[in-house]
Order: C-alpha cells, then structure tokens, then sequence
C-alpha cells in the first residue's frame, strides 16, 4: 500500500479543496453574472497562491531539515573515513620508515663492505703501479744506456756515410761498389749456374753480370755503372739557380750516353736477348730518373734498357727465379707424376687399414660397453647381498625383526628372479 507523508497528504487535500471549489465556482457561473465570477476567480485564485505559498514553504522548511541532517551524517561519515585513512596512512608510513631504515642500515653495511674492498684493491693497483713504475724507469735507464750506446754506433755510421761519400764520389770506386751490391743480389736469388760475373761477350766486352734465362729469354746482361756527378751538382744548395739547371741537364745526357753504350755493347743479336739491365744503385737516383725525367725513362725503354734500382731488381730476380723453379718443375714432371701415383696407392691402402682399425675400435667400444653393463648388475647383486645381510644381524638383535633361516633362503629373498637369472 502506498504511504504518504504529511506534506503530501496536505497538498492532495488542497487540490480536493482547489477541485472542488473549481466545481462550485462552474455551477455558480450558470447562475451568478460575470463579474460575479470574476471575482470569485480572482478571490479563489489568491487563496490558492497563499495555499499554494504555505504548502511551498513547508515543503522547503522540511527539506532544507532533511538536507541539513543528511550532511550531518555525511560529515560524521567523511570524518570518520578521514580517521581511518589517517590511521592507516600513519601504520604506511610508519613501515615504510621501518623498511626504509632497515635498507638504509644494509645498503651502509653493503658500501662500507665495497668500500673496504675498494680501498683494498686500490691499494693493491697502487703497489703494483708503483712497482710497474719502478721497472718501467729501470727499462728506461737500460734504454737510454742502450741509446747512449746506438749515439756512438751512429756517431761512428755517420763518419762511415762520410766515407762512403768520398768512396762514391770516384768513379772507379762508385762502380765497384754498384758491383758488390749486384753480386750481393744475384747471389741471394739466383742458382750459381744462372749467372756469371765479368763475362766476356762475343764482341770482347766485359759485362758486370750475364743472367743465363731459360728460352726465349736468353742471356741478359746487366750493368752496374751509373753517372752521378752531375746528380751532386743538380742538388747542390751552393750552386747557383743556373748550374743546378746546367747540371740537370747534363745528367739527362749522361744518362742517355750511358743507354746507348748499353745498348751497343750487351744487345747482341744470336747472343744475348733483345734488352738489357742498367742497376743504380741508389733509389733516390731511380726516383728521381722515374719523378722528373720520365723522358730518359721512355728513352732507355725505346733502346730496350730497362733502369733498376735494388728494390725492382729483387722483383726482376724473383721472377727470374719462379721461372727458373717452372723449368726444373717441368723436367721432373714425370717423377712427379710417379710419386703422385705411389702416393695415391699408399694413402688407398691407408684408408683400407684406417676403415679395419675403424671397426676394430667400435667392437671394442661394444664388448667395453657390454662388461660396464655385466659389472652394473654384479655391483647392484653385491649391494643387495650386503642389505640383507645388514638386515639378518638387526633381527639377531633383541627386539628386531624374526631371521629368515638357512642360507640359501636368504639368497632367494634377496635377489629377485629376475637378478638371478641374468
């Protein structure tokens, strides 16, 4: 059943009393004039806005009395919430500063231990530092005993190069010496019988070195003079701008005079190959023929005269050689060729032997497995036995379990069917 509350139950009752003063007021109508309704509109109208006032205020008195106890409880609830959030705010923050103490304390013990075992370790890397340092200052004072020592060395080189100097500024000499550095090379890359030193040619000419080449090659003649007078000068830094030009220019034309002598007297149709060799024995004199006078270079290669310096003729005589080394290989071809089949026919017979001793060592490594498996089971019968027997004295003792009598039993009980008969 629906229940109302008192201010409802008053504005229902006014709204009868409205309706039915609205009822009365039409029956009046048929019978009173207009002014007549008109007034008692007017009248009814304002004592039902004053109804309608007081039913309001009611209204509005009992709720803001409503409103006003639900915030009352609304606040005791908040406050009572507020308590208890402080409360456990206060039990957080105290375990967290519980917490937060104890890693402090362990985070102190962790860095006051990696810090003792720091200082220890630096102390160690200072100690070896320090005795690094005091070898390293000991090789230092060897290596600068060892530098005073390569100071005389050089000291006496440089009175040797002064030496050497005047040894090269004779022409006589400058040859001799551009003889033993060829015969030096030669003789380190070559065979004794592909080379000749002094051989006299056909045209009684006495050429420095004959290379002896296999065909077409032939023979080639190498020679180890070389003008270098005018070198000096080219560089003189006392010599005017005039005298170096002079001096360069001369050079130019001691070389292709020296060309064409080769060229004259070690080409030797029927005799010696089409070209032949002229070795400086100074790289700077090849550098500078190759850098600023590449002219000289195409005239001596359209004389076929090719210009060496020690480092080309190393490669010269290496590929000499190589070739020399194909020719021998050639020749012996055949018993190559025959070791090759012997070899052939041993590594056969090695691999016959090799597959044997193969499967020799897997029926070894089979009959080893089979006495690993035996020697399992007999181990495993041995250990069982001693179980047993351990359990026969716990049952000779007062209190322990009855003993199986006789002995052959106890072998029954102890080792299963299956265990006796493998």
């Amino acid at each position: 059943m629906l229940q109302l509350s008192p201010s409802e139950m008053l504005l229902a009752g006014l709204l009868a009393a409205v309706l039915v003063l609205l009822a009365w007021l039409l029956v009046r109508s048929y019978t009173s004039g207009r002014a007549l309704t008109t007034r008692l509109t007017t009248q009814l109208g304002d004592e039902l806005s004053e109804l309608m006032e007081q039913q309001l205020a009611a209204q509005h008195r009992e709720l803001l009395r409503d409103l006003h106890d639900g915030l009352g409880r609304q606040t005791d609830r908040i406050g009572e919430h507020a308590r208890a959030d402080r409360e456990l705010l206060q039990r957080g923050l105290t375990a967290a500063s519980l917490q937060l103490s104890r890693g402090m304390q362990a985070l102190t013990q962790s860095v006051d231990g990696r810090l003792d075992t720091l200082s220890g370790q630096v102390n160690q890397r200072l100690d070896e530092g320090f005795r690094k340092t005091n070898e390293t200052f000991a090789s230092v004072m060897a290596r600068l005993a060892t530098i005073d020592e390569a100071q005389k060395k050089i000291d006496g080189l440089t009175t040797n190069v002064v030496s050497l100097q005047e040894l090269l500024g004779d022409k006589r000499a400058r040859g001799a010496f551009g003889e033993v550095q060829l015969e030096a090379l030669v003789q380190n890359a070559l065979p004794p019988d592909a080379y000749a030193f002094q051989a006299v040619l056909p045209n009684n000419t006495r050429v420095d070195c004959l290379l002896t080449l296999p065909a077409p090659t032939g023979k080639v003649a190498v020679d180890a003079k070389f003008p270098l007078e005018n070198y000096h000068r080219m560089f003189d830094t006392e010599a005017a701008e005039l005298d170096r030009r002079a001096a360069q220019q001369a050079f130019r034309a001691d070389v292709k005079r020296h060309v064409d002598a080769i060229a004259s007297k070690y080409i030797l149709p029927g005799t010696t190959s089409d070209g032949a060799v002229m070795f400086l024995p100074a790289e700077a004199v090849f550098a500078e023929l190759h850098a600023y006078h590449p002219e000289v270079v195409a005239y001596a290669q359209g004389r076929r005269v090719w210009i060496v310096s020690p480092t080309t003729l190393m490669a010269v005589l290496n590929t000499a050689r190589a070739v020399l080394k194909d020719v021998e290989t050639r020749k012996q071809i055949h018993v190559i060729q025959d070791a090759l089949g012997k070899l052939a026919k041993d590594f056969r017979r090695f691999d016959e032997r090799m597959a044997a001793l193969a499967r020799h060592i897997e029926q070894a490594s089979r009959d080893v497995q089979d006495v690993h498996t035996s020697s399992r089971k007999i181990t495993a019968h041995f250990r069982k036995i001693e179980s047993v027997q351990l359990e026969e004295d716990d049952a000779d003792t007062p209190g322990g379990a009855p003993a199986i009598e006789g002995g052959e039993a106890t072998a029954n009980y102890a080792l299963p069917a299956t265990d006796r008969q493998t």
